[in-house]
C-alpha cells in the first residue's frame, strides 16, 4: 500500500469511527412503519458495512443461508441495507430496490442516478411466472435532429473519458430508474414505499467518508463539477476545492427530495415541482426536455424472452427493445454451435479462447446503424427475432469461421452501472441493473436537488436517431434467472464496459463446466477488448497474472494484461448471482470479485 492510500485509510476508518457515534436527524425513530435505516440496525452493523466499502476485493464476497440474501457489484453498504429489508419481512423487490437506492447515495449520483435507467427481471414463486420490467431511458420528443446532439467518449484515454463536445442539455434523456423502483414495488413489494428509502436518507443526511475511490472521481470530474452553481455547491466545497479521502460529505438536499418521494410517490419527480426545475435547467443549457415527456414516461412490463442453454439450463431475460437480452441468447447459442460448450475451457486453451472472443465481438451489433450491420452481414437476418434463434448462430458462426469478424483483432507484436440480485424467504427472485449510463456524472454535470442527472445521449446519437423521439432507447444490460428441470435455480446480474463478455463466461462456466456462482466469478475472465479508433482492430484485454501466456499467445492476437486500476475503463465486466437449491432452499450468493462488493445472508 502506497503512503497517500495509507494515510487515507487511516483518515477514513477515524471518519467512520465519528460518525458511528454522532447523532442525526435521519437516526430518529419512524413511527407506524419498518425503519430500515442504519441507525436502527445492530451496534456495530453500520460501522462494519461502511469499512468494507473501502475494501477492494480480490475474489468474490460469499454468504449462504436459507432466509435470504443479497449480492451486490458494488458497495457492501447497500447489500447490508438490502438484507435488512428482508430481515424485516420484506419481498425480494424490497430487498433489491432498497439496495439499489442505497447504492446511489453511496457513490454521489456518478455511476448511478435516481434519474438512470434500470431493467428487471423478477421470478414470483406462488405463480412460478418470470416477469420483466424495463425503465430505461426515452428519448425526447422534441429532440428532432439527435445526430447533432454535441458530444463523444473515447475510453481508451483519461482525456477521451471524460468527453469531447460542448456540454449541452440536449444530452440528457428521460430515466426512469424511481419509476421502476415505485411500478416493481407496487406489484410485488410488502414493506410500506417509504421505509425502501430509510437507508438512502441516511447515508444523504448523516454524510459518509469519502472512500479513494470517491475522492478521485471528484478530482477527475472537479471542472465539470463547478460549471453550474447548484452542482458546484453539491458536490465541491465552499472553496470550490474536490473533497479528499476521509472527508465527511453531506448531501441535505438529497435526503430532502428522497424524503419528498417517498412521501408523495414518484409523481414528484415526474411532472411535480423536481420535474419542473430539470426541465427548466435542460432548456436553459438547450436542451429540448419538456414536462410532457416526463408525465409521459411509463415502465414496460412484458414476459421474457427464453432459450435452452448447456447442462440442462433455460435463461430467461429481457425481450427487446432490451437490447442486452438478445445478445445474451444469441451468444450462448454461438457457443452451443461452435462446439465451445464442449471443449476445453479457455482458460487452458488458446483456440477455445479466440472463440470466445470471437462470440463475443457480436453482441453489442445492435448499436451500430443498420446500413454498418447490413453491409458487414450480408444475407444474414439480425432482426431481434431472428437472433435469438439457433438458425441464426449457425449462419453467424459459418462467417466466424471464415475469418470475417465483424471487428478484427490485431496481431501480436515483440460503462459504470451496478447490480443488485436478491432472493427472499419464500423464493422469490429479483435481478436487477440500473445505471446514469455516462461516465462518472457526465460532462454536463447537471444535478437538480441532489439528484444528478447524466449526459447518455452524448454518445448515443445514432440510437436515438433510430429509435424515434419520445420512444424507448434499447439497453444492453444483461439480467436474468436461469431454471433447471422448471424451477428456478440461479438469479444474476451483470454490468460494467465487459458486461457482455463476463456474462458469458459466468453462465458458460455455471451451465458447460459446471461451476458453482462462486466458482463462475472467481474463474479467470477476459474484459471487453480494447479498441484502437485509427486503425479499427481489437487487442485482449485480461486482468494481470490471472492467465497463461501461452494460452494467450495461442489466440494469434494482440492482447494485454491490465492492473486492477486499470480493470474498470479497460473494458471489465462484472457479474453477481445468488443460486437456490430448490431441495434444500439453500442460498449461495456470491459478489463481484474486484471491488468493494458484498454478499449477505441469513
Amino acid at each position: 500500500m502506497d503512503m497517500n492510500r495509507r494515510n487515507a485509510t487511516f483518515l477514513l476508518a477515524g471518519s467512520i469511527a465519528a460518525l458511528a457515534t454522532s447523532g442525526s436527524a435521519s437516526a430518529a425513530k419512524v413511527v407506524g412503519r419498518p425503519n430500515l435505516s442504519p441507525a436502527a440496525w445492530p451496534p456495530g452493523e453500520y460501522k462494519k458495512f461502511m469499512r468494507a466499502q473501502l475494501h477492494d476485493r480480490t475474489a468474490a464476497g460469499s454468504a449462504m443461508g436459507t432466509g435470504g440474501a443479497v449480492t451486490v457489484s458494488y458497495n457492501a453498504m447497500a447489500a447490508r441495507a438490502g438484507l435488512e429489508a428482508l430481515k424485516q419481512g420484506g419481498s425480494a423487490v424490497d430487498a433489491a430496490m432498497t439496495t439499489a437506492l442505497t447504492q446511489i447515495a453511496l457513490t454521489a449520483g456518478a455511476p448511478v442516478s435516481y434519474f438512470g435507467i434500470q431493467s428487471l427481471v423478477y421470478y414470483e414463486a406462488k405463480t412460478g411466472k418470470v416477469y420483466t420490467m424495463n425503465a430505461e431511458w426515452n428519448t425526447v420528443v422534441e429532440e428532432r435532429d439527435p445526430r447533432s446532439i454535441p458530444g463523444g467518449i473515447d475510453l481508451s484515454t483519461e482525456e477521451g473519458r471524460r468527453g469531447s463536445g460542448a456540454t449541452s442539455g440536449r444530452t440528457a434523456l428521460v430515466g426512469g430508474f424511481l419509476k421502476g423502483v415505485e411500478a416493481a414495488h407496487r406489484r410485488f413489494g410488502k414493506l410500506p414505499f417509504a421505509s425502501l428509502f430509510d437507508p438512502a436518507i441516511f447515508i444523504a443526511e448523516d454524510g459518509m467518508p469519502v472512500s479513494t475511490e470517491l475522492a478521485g472521481q471528484f478530482q477527475f470530474r472537479k471542472n465539470d463539477l463547478a460549471r453550474l452553481p447548484e452542482t458546484r455547491a453539491t458536490f465541491l466545497k465552499p472553496d470550490g476545492s474536490p473533497y479528499l479521502a476521509g472527508e465527511i460529505f453531506r448531501q441535505p438536499a438529497l435526503a430532502q427530495t428522497l424524503r419528498n418521494v417517498a412521501e408523495a410517490g414518484t409523481d414528484y419527480i415526474y411532472g411535480g415541482p423536481w420535474g419542473r426545475k430539470l426541465v427548466d435547467a435542460v432548456r436553459a443549457n438547450g436542451g429540448n426536455m419538456t414536462l410532457d415527456d416526463l408525465r409521459a414516461y411509463a415502465v414496460i412490463w412484458a414476459d421474457p424472452i427464453s432459450a435452452p442453454l448447456a447442462g440442462g439450463y433455460t435463461v430467461f431475460t429481457n425481450p427487446w427493445p432490451n437490447s442486452g437480452g438478445t445478445a445474451l441468447i444469441e451468444a450462448q447459442n454461438l457457443a452451443a454451435v461452435s462446439g465451445l460448450s464442449d471443449g476445453p475451457h479457455w482458460t487452458t486453451d488458446g483456440d477455445a479462447l479466440r472463440t470466445a472472443l470471437d462470440i463475443c465481438t457480436y453482441g453489442y451489433i445492435s448499436e451500430l446503424p443498420a446500413a454498418v450491420i447490413a453491409a458487414a452481414l450480408p444475407g444474414i437476418d439480425t432482426s431481434p427475432e431472428s437472433r435469438v434463434t439457433m438458425k441464426h448462430a449457425e449462419q453467424l458462426w459459418a462467417r466466424i469461421k471464415s475469418r470475417n469478424v465483424l471487428i478484427p483483432f490485431a496481431k501480436p507484436t515483440v460503462r459504470h452501472s451496478d447490480d443488485v440480485v436478491a432472493i427472499d424467504k419464500d423464493g422469490n427472485i429479483a435481478a436487477i441493473t440500473h445505471s446514469i449510463n455516462s461516465l462518472i456524472w457526465g460532462k454536463t454535470a447537471i444535478t437538480i436537488d441532489g439528484i444528478t442527472i447524466g449526459d447518455p445521449g452524448s454518445f448515443q446519437q445514432e440510437a436515438i436517431a433510430s429509435t424515434g423521439p419520445g420512444k424507448r432507447l434499447p439497453a444492453i444490460t444483461e439480467t436474468g434467472i436461469l431454471m433447471k428441470g422448471g424451477r428456478p435455480v440461479i438469479g444474476f446480474a451483470s454490468m460494467g464496459a465487459g458486461l457482455h463478455h463476463r456474462t458469458f463466461q459466468c453462465l458458460q462456466n455455471v451451465t458447460a463446466y459446471g461451476m458453482s456462482v462462486e466458482q463462475a466469478i472467481n474463474t479467470a475472465d477476459f474484459f471487453a477488448p480494447g479498441l484502437d479508433m485509427k486503425t479499427m482492430e481489437q487487442t485482449i484485454h485480461v486482468p494481470r497474472g490471472r492467465f497463461d501466456e501461452a494460452v494467450l499467445d495461442a489466440t494469434g492476437y494482440a492482447w494485454k494484461e491490465l492492473p486492477m486500476s486499470e480493470a474498470r475503463p479497460g473494458g471489465e465486466g462484472k457479474w453477481v448471482a445468488i443460486s437456490r437449491d430448490p431441495e434444500t432452499r439453500l442460498l449461495h450468493a456470491a459478489s463481484h470479485n474486484r471491488s468493494n462488493s458484498d454478499a449477505v445472508a441469513f
